[in-house]
């Protein structure tokens, strides 16, 4: 985990799934899916509210949930980006243009 400087304050939940919820009822199911969390180790932010706080509390046997400033907020596509490897090579130019 990364440590956040104490001169921006944690506004967001950086809530991780890990466990699966299969065999659970279906109200965890669906708090899940309120939450966004679709899929284990999917990772999502919410701002601090006692919305999502509640819900946090109803599946906190499945989840791994962290407390991260505005700037550590990645989107999806963000998250996706970092994940991805790299090429491996460089194109260095095309005889195309």
């Amino acid at each position: 985990t990364k440590v956040a400087s104490k001169s921006e304050p944690n506004t967001h939940f950086k809530i991780t799934l890990r466990r699966s919820a299969i065999a659970l009822g279906e109200r965890k199911k669906e708090t899940l899916v309120a939450l966004g969390l679709h899929r284990r180790m999917q990772t999502v932010y919410h701002v601090h509210s006692p919305e999502a706080a509640g819900k946090i509390l109803k599946v906190k046997e499945l989840v791994e949930v962290e407390n991260v400033p505005a700037k550590a907020v990645r989107s999806q596509s963000e998250q996706r980006k970092e994940r991805k490897a790299s090429r491996g090579y460089q194109v260095q130019g095309t005889k195309l243009g």
